[in-house]
């Protein structure tokens, strides 16, 4: 009988999985407060980097520090002080052999690895898509350059996967990825900036490509020129940047022929991140002659992931149904 994806968003969204993906270990979404050494990744994942070669290191690594945070009804898992990314990987149950790496947004000053990381897995691989999620580092904590710092774990993320795609019976032709927010905004820089030279080549996965099949950027930071989405830039290039790195992350000046197939969600009553970012990138993609799908709710309001849409936004809430229907033309 296929899944009905409608009925995988929602408060039963975990039940209603746990039969679907079997064994499948979740993780530890719900931490106690202020206890970073608790279980946070499944047992499948992995480090990005090799020991000692994290790229920019500080000469004192951030502490790790997991956070509950938002209403009491709606409690949601974030990020501080990641000493070295992490990738976890949560496979489905019936495997056919598409990827997706998932990036959480949080303004790059956290990360918002439940609804957007965790909650994007549950919905993808009752689907039969190998999802990853990346816990990259914070630009903001020491690490330089700063705003090469995503980047780079974006780049390897997507390398290592392609690298060691026969692990998880995928085909590395089929890699695509989506990010929320801030994580909209790193996942536009993987599609447009993903020939970058960021960091030094570490192993032979560097030599693999870090373009991704296809880009799905949902509620996205595109460019600094939106006010709303000022504290992302300022926390991803610093106070002061210098104009030309300013342009190397405004992701719709970058779009060009080669950019991926882009995918587009956003609500027009985003109170956060304006919605005139996705319109921007809209428009770029529109000009390079590359595929692109938008959908502009009329609401939905910023951060609504795959299971905190808001009761009115009744149309947001396909947009999990949208995207999946939309990667089914592009892996």
């Amino acid at each position: 009988m296929p899944i009905d994806r409608r009925s995988l968003i929602g408060a039963g969204l975990g039940l209603s999985l746990a039969s679907a993906a079997g064994a499948q270990d979740w993780g530890s979404p719900t931490p106690a407060e202020g206890a970073p050494d608790r279980p946070v990744w499944p047992p499948e994942h992995f480090k990005l980097w090799p020991q000692g070669k994290i790229p920019g290191a500080p000469a004192t690594l951030p502490t790790p520090r997991n956070t509950m945070n938002g209403p009491a009804a709606n409690r949601q898992f974030w990020l501080y002080g990641i000493p070295e990314p992490i990738v976890a990987v949560y496979r489905p149950p019936n495997p056919d052999g598409r990827a997706l790496l998932t990036i959480p947004g949080g303004g790059y000053s956290f990360v918002s690895v439940q609804k957007e990381g965790i909650g994007v897995a549950k919905t993808y691989t009752a689907e039969g898509i190998t999802v990853f999620v990346l816990a990259y580092r914070l630009p903001g904590e020491g690490w330089t350059p700063r705003w090469d710092v995503p980047l780079q774990d974006g780049q390897r993320a997507m390398r290592l996967i392609r690298a060691r795609a026969a692990t998880w019976a995928i085909n590395p032709d089929k890699l695509g990825v989506v990010g929320f927010s801030a994580g909209g905004h790193l996942a536009g820089s993987l599609a447009t900036s993903f020939e970058d030279k960021v960091y030094a080549a570490v192993d032979a996965a560097d030599t693999q490509s870090a373009r991704p099949a296809f880009a799905g950027l949902i509620y996205p930071v595109i460019n600094p020129m939106f006010g709303a989405s000022g504290d992302t830039f300022k926390n991803l290039l610093g106070s002061n940047p210098d104009p030309a790195i300013s342009a190397r992350y405004t992701i719709d000046k970058r779009v060009t022929a080669a950019t991926p197939p882009v995918f587009l969600a956003h609500a027009m009553n985003d109170g956060l991140v304006d919605p005139g970012n996705s319109i921007a990138m809209l428009a770029a993609c529109r000009a390079a002659k590359v595929p692109v799908e938008a959908h502009l709710y009329e609401k939905g309001n910023h951060g609504f992931g795959t299971d905190n849409i808001v009761a009115e936004a009744r149309s947001a809430r396909r947009w999990p149904e949208n995207f999946s229907d939309w990667m089914t033309m592009h892996a």
